[in-house]
């Protein structure tokens, strides 16, 4: 164990080498942003991990939205994620957004949209190409891209984002799971989803596939949680509607692995992932 830590930690230093980090960039154009109750709050930023050395042509971008139950986690838990893609030649954008009670999934998906378009203007000034903007996100970040990416209302076009992709995503059917399981105070998820049922829907990714809707790639965990599970199959029994072939890559491992895997960098999930990004630019 001792050995596989060393051979870690001195992956990530030669990590470090081939990207460099642009910290705390503003994508909202404000210091703070309005909580729910009124009050202000420090406006979430992103995180950009260029590639370095000498390329022939920009980079397709890859954004990865955390995790965290709507209610933790921040972005600078991931930069070895960021570090890893950029030292696969992808450009990695990660951005924060307002966690609950601050704030509800719908301005944390407006949020991730707004990340979305900064990416779009601004992707070329760090080496990357607006023409190939992926997103991707673990749990309730792989809710939040997608929502963003598939709700209409939130200004994303089929054409500013080529393909999703998404790892153990919680949240993709809440209309599904909130009608057994309405929201209670415990996890904020009261605040989160609010009590109206229409809500729930306009919430839910599940409910705006259609034949625009950009490739998809699923990941999905033997040992993840029950509602992820059947959210997932659900989630993508309606999108074989219109993306026959696809189906959800299974591993062997349980929700936070699925994320945690990425800490390496010869994890496979690199390859299957420039691989997608291949195919579908």
């Amino acid at each position: 164990m001792r050995i596989l830590i060393y051979t870690a930690l001195i992956a990530l230093f030669f990590t470090s080498c081939a990207s460099t980090k642009h910290k705390d960039i503003s994508y909202l154009g404000t210091d703070k942003v309005l909580s729910l109750d009124g009050t202000s709050v420090p406006a979430p930023t992103l995180n950009i991990y260029e590639p370095n050395g000498k390329k022939n042509k920009p980079s397709p971008v890859l954004i990865y939205v955390h995790g965290g139950n709507w209610n933790k986690g921040k972005k600078e838990i991931y930069w070895w994620l960021g570090r890893n893609f950029a030292k696969n030649d992808v450009l990695a954008v990660l951005p924060g957004y307002t966690l609950s009670p601050n704030a509800s999934y719908d301005e944390m998906a407006q949020q991730i949209a707004q990340a979305i378009l900064w990416t779009k203007e601004n992707a070329s000034n760090y080496g990357g190409d607006p023409s190939q903007i992926y997103i991707t996100g673990h749990s309730a970040g792989g809710h939040l891209g997608a929502l963003a990416v598939l709700n209409p209302k939130y200004g994303i076009y089929a054409d500013d984002i080529k393909g999703i992709i998404l790892n153990d995503s919680a949240g993709l059917d809440m209309h599904h799971y909130l009608q057994s399981n309405p929201p209670q105070e415990y996890n904020n998820y009261k605040t989160t989803w609010t009590t109206d049922e229409q809500k729930w829907k306009d919430a839910s990714p599940i409910y705006f596939l259609n034949e625009k809707t950009p490739p998809v790639m699923i990941y999905l965990s033997s040992k993840t949680y029950k509602s992820i599970t059947v959210a997932n199959n659900r989630f993508t029994e309606a999108l074989q509607e219109f993306q026959p072939g696809v189906a959800p890559i299974i591993l062997d491992k349980k929700h936070v692995p699925m994320i945690t895997q990425y800490i390496f960098g010869w994890s496979d999930r690199f390859d299957e992932i420039i691989q997608f990004m291949q195919d579908n630019k």
